[in-house]
């Protein structure tokens, strides 16, 4: 008797902890329903299903393999809630500490604690700069890492060989395709091999599909 109340004592206070860490995870509103069970992987979206699978196995692996995940796709195809998806079953299932930033709001969080002095430095220096600290701190701390971009991986090298010549028209330039290796540099893009699993993710819009279905 006394061994089944420390059992149903401790399943709450691993639920309550579950609780606490899942509200700390800053999860936005909008992605607070995604969830690895409710992530479409059949019928039209069947090209998703082994990044789903993926998925699954870092969950399972963590954290006996505590490599970090660089999730690739196009716009919608579903990263952010692939990502959120492992996050919460790592909470939950194994009550293991997560926290979500969006890029540009963790830059302007860490732009607000500066003082005045930061006008000084170019933007650009600044960024690139700040995300180098932050990725080769947690290099250096062996902390995983799941990253979601929309850039191809690849260096920035193909980028400049995707402009040509320099007498292209502006519209060449607006629409070539810039990779990440541009877009963070070579030497992060290195290290983000490094760091983390990749998962390629191809697939149709999802919101662009919810969109079109709601004018119907």
């Amino acid at each position: 008797m006394d061994s089944e109340r420390r059992v149903t004592r401790c399943d709450c206070r691993l639920q309550a902890r579950g609780r606490a860490l899942l509200t700390g995870a800053r999860i936005p509103k909008r992605y607070e329903h995604c969830e690895l069970s409710n992530f479409e992987f059949d019928g039209p979206h069947r090209l998703l299903a082994n990044a789903r699978m993926a998925a699954c196995r870092f969950v399972e692996e963590y954290p006996v393999d505590n490599t970090g995940l660089l999730i690739i796709g196009s716009i919608g195809v579903g990263k952010t809630h692939l990502a959120v998806g492992i996050i919460k079953e790592l909470i939950i299932s194994k009550g293991i500490a997560c926290l979500f930033y969006d890029y540009r709001e963790l830059l302007k969080q860490i732009q607000n604690s500066y003082n005045d002095e930061l006008g000084a430095v170019k933007p650009t220096e600044w960024v690139w700069d700040t995300v180098s600290l932050i990725l080769n701190t947690r290099y250096n701390d062996n902390r995983t890492t799941i990253i979601t971009t929309n850039f191809p991986n690849l260096p920035a090298a193909k980028f400049k060989n995707n402009l040509g010549s320099r007498h292209r028209e502006a519209a060449d330039y607006a629409t070539a395709e810039e990779t990440l290796g541009q877009r963070i540099g070579d030497r992060m893009r290195s290290r983000l091999q490094e760091m983390c699993r990749i998962i390629e993710m191809d697939g149709e819009d999802f919101r662009q599909k919810y969109r079109s279905a709601s004018f119907r």
